[in-house]
């Protein structure tokens, strides 16, 4: 319990003389004898002996509204979060050129595999430099020869964590392919479309609380696109540049990562296209980085995650419910039961 008007208890200090007051007054006679000889074997009744209880049930009503008066109210502590986020989307290959070996932690593993575990640690953090990516709106989408959306983009990286080990590799032939454009061009469409879609929800919100000085809870702070592939674009549905001049025009950058090395393998027999990664990332303000094992690409992902930070504030307030309503209630009670017994039991005449 809080006290808003704490000052008002001063007041309790004047009831002791006022009570002194209101009991010698209620001492005074209402009639005048001339001689009160004639009253001398009367013996007072019990109504004027405890005429002071109507004193001391005044000095309690008057106690109850000063407590009202000094305004009782009961606290609790709220939050309100804001979040500056970063609206991301993880491109993952899941071309059959994924099924190449690569080492992680000691062991091997395939591309997709490796791409799936150290995408976790950037994700969920790994307790060491990756601190995870709370507070972001993250989407997944994956291409080979057609580009998916996975997972929408969410707030909680655990789903897209979920999602992401989830995938697979390609498996019919028809299916397969490298369609580095039409990635881009899908993940570049829904971060436009999700930053336009919280926009207005907060230009309704805002319009409905109608304060100026209300802020929402989730902005977009930037767009940012991570694009990992060991292939080159042999589907030609988008040309790449042109998919990354796009994004570029919407503000968002990609971030390229070239998985595996560049020689040739058994299911990846060109390696991936340096040279054209390296454009796409050059257009849009980010950079290219070749990831030849589990270690280099969680350092790409370091650099990243140094780049791209949300912003989060958190602003705390007290909420607070006023209780003066049942001392000021209780008080009038007292005031009335006071009234009806001054002039019902202790009726003073005339």
């Amino acid at each position: 319990m809080q006290w808003h008007s704490a000052w008002a208890f001063l007041l309790l200090l004047l009831l002791p003389p006022l009570g002194w007051w209101l009991w010698r007054r209620s001492r005074t006679a209402a009639l005048r004898f001339s001689d009160t000889r004639l009253l001398a074997d009367d013996p007072p009744s019990w109504r004027v002996r405890s005429r002071g209880v109507l004193v001391a049930v005044r000095l309690i009503c008057l106690g109850l509204l000063i407590v009202a008066l000094a305004r009782p109210r009961q606290g609790t502590a709220l939050e309100s979060i804001h979040t500056d986020a970063v609206a991301m989307e993880i491109v993952v290959d899941c071309s059959s050129s994924m099924a190449e070996r690569m080492v992680y932690e000691g062991q091997v593993l395939n591309r997709l595999e490796v791409v799936q575990r150290v995408g976790a640690e950037f994700l969920l953090g790994n307790g060491d430099d990756l601190t995870g990516r709370t507070g972001d709106l993250i989407g997944l989408v994956q291409f080979a020869r057609y580009a998916d959306t996975v997972c929408p983009l969410v707030t909680n990286p655990q789903i897209v964590a979920d999602f992401l080990r989830d995938t697979n590799i390609v498996q019919l032939r028809s299916e397969d392919g490298t369609a580095i454009g039409a990635g881009i061009q899908l993940a570049a469409a829904r971060l436009q479309h999700a930053e336009r879609e919280l926009h207005e929800r907060n230009a309704r919100l805002l319009a409905a609380g109608g304060d100026e000085d209300v802020e929402p809870d989730l902005t977009i702070k930037s767009k940012v696109i991570v694009l990992l592939t060991d292939g080159q674009e042999n589907v030609n549905q988008v040309d790449p540049l042109e998919a990354a001049r796009m994004a570029a025009d919407w503000g968002i950058r990609i971030y390229t990562i070239g998985i595996g090395s560049p020689q040739r393998g058994f299911f990846a027999p060109r390696g991936p296209d340096e040279r054209l990664l390296k454009a796409i990332a050059q257009r849009t303000g980010g950079f290219y980085g070749l990831a030849t094992d589990g270690d280099t690409l969680r350092r790409i992902y370091e650099q990243i995650d140094a780049l791209e930070k949300s912003e989060i504030k958190s602003v705390q307030y007290m909420d607070y419910a006023e209780r003066f309503g049942t001392w000021a209630l209780a008080g009038l009670g007292v005031l009335l039961a006071e009234i009806i017994a001054g002039t019902t039991i202790w009726r003073k005449i005339p």
